[in-house]
């Protein structure tokens, strides 16, 4: 007999890590920005205003990226070994990335700065380019599949205790080859750029850099509905990876991921709704001075990405589909954690409205005046 109460805390997990996912993908528009500091910044000054404006708010991104790994780890540790333990070529570039930004942010204006502060420029840029895209093409792998294998009986076996296999050498950068996942990771990318133009246009008072603004935001928001839509269509039409619920055993399904979209009606109502959310700050931003446009993006493209997210684990989906051998592939009910774990940390997980309470009030506070020329030139502290 199914153990209804265990099922439903690794569907209430799957949802809260999928929903730290689409928060990160948000955040990434601070990746994103770093990648416009000399498209939109022509001088120091205008650059030190848009690199202070970024980082008001990097730390957000960093810890929500480490958080989503950490609650992958505690509620589905098989996919943490199986994929950062297989796949740590791309992980590891991804933490390299992050931690580039970190030691720029820090350094940057840091008086007798031997590398320059140009130096540090560039590892932000680097960190925007590369981090945006090897997420996007790492997530895009829920979908597409990767070349791992998993058996639970090492796990008892003294000499070989590995449960989980890569089984190519590439160790995840392989990913990069398939264009489906590309598609994905320069969505990704274009998507950053062009909520972070949003955000400038929000959060940025000088004139000559909002008009700047508004016309790269159409160069970037062309390319992001390209592959967005190259994506999207493509995971409607293609075969998906099913599960049979009354014994676990994977295959392939046509039109799969359409078809979680069509029997989850509250997840298709969630993704267009943010489709449209995201078009309509866009839009709006585009054809006006509307300076908001960032909050409409912003919460579209929350909805946008959890919906994504959702058909990837539930209707009896593969999350994490196995190339190598299909009966490996990982769901959320082979590779969660026990009931006792999840369990607790259910209860740890009433705090959440709280942390995202504060989280609102310090995003305000940092937000309270738009930056402008003046304060960079009186404040002690700048990035």
């Amino acid at each position: 007999m199914a153990d209804t109460t265990y099922i439903f805390l690794q569907q209430y997990w799957w949802f809260i890590v999928s929903l730290l996912g689409a928060l990160l993908v948000f955040l990434l528009f601070v990746q994103g920005g770093q990648t416009l500091i000399y498209t939109l910044g022509k001088n120091n000054t205008e650059r030190t205003m848009l690199v202070n404006v970024l980082g008001r708010k990097w730390e957000f991104t960093f810890t929500t990226l480490v958080t989503f790994g950490g609650g992958f780890f505690a509620s589905f540790p098989l996919f943490y070994s199986t994929s950062f333990g297989g796949a740590y070529w791309v992980w590891m570039a991804i933490l390299f990335c992050f931690t580039l930004q970190a030691i720029s942010y820090e350094f940057r204006t840091k008086p007798n700065n031997f590398l320059g502060q140009k130096t540090y420029e560039i590892f932000l840029f680097l960190n925007g380019l590369l981090g945006t895209i090897l997420l996007g093409t790492a997530v895009a792998t829920f979908f597409t599949g990767s070349q791992f294998s998993v058996n639970k009986l090492n796990l008892v076996s003294s000499g070989n205790p590995v449960i989980s296999s890569w089984e190519t050498p590439w160790h995840g950068l392989e990913a990069a080859l398939n264009f489906h996942n590309l598609s994905l990771g320069l969505a990704v990318f274009f998507l950053a750029r062009t909520l972070a133009i949003l955000y400038f246009m929000n959060s940025v008072n000088h004139d000559v850099i909002l008009e700047r603004s508004r016309k790269h935001l159409l160069y970037n928001a062309i390319p992001f509905l390209v592959f967005f839509l190259t994506f999207v269509i493509w995971l409607m039409v293609r075969d998906g990876f099913a599960v049979n619920p009354s014994n676990g055993a994977v295959f392939m399904e046509k039109y799969k991921y359409l078809h979680n979209l069509l029997q989850m009606p509250a997840v298709l109502v969630l993704f267009l709704v943010g489709v449209v959310l995201v078009l309509w700050g866009i839009g709006k931003s585009l054809l006006s001075k509307y300076s908001k446009g960032i909050w409409f993006a912003g919460f579209g493209t929350v909805f946008t990405v959890l919906a994504l997210f959702l058909i990837a684990g539930y209707n009896n989906t593969a999350f994490y589909p196995s190339t190598f051998n299909i009966q490996h592939s990982l769901t959320i009910y082979n590779s969660s954690s026990s009931k006792f774990t999840l369990t607790v940390m259910s209860i740890v997980s009433i705090l959440i409205p709280f942390v995202v309470a504060y989280i609102w009030y310090a995003w305000k506070s940092l937000n309270v005046k738009k930056i402008d020329e003046d304060e960079i030139k009186t404040e002690s502290h700048l990035y």
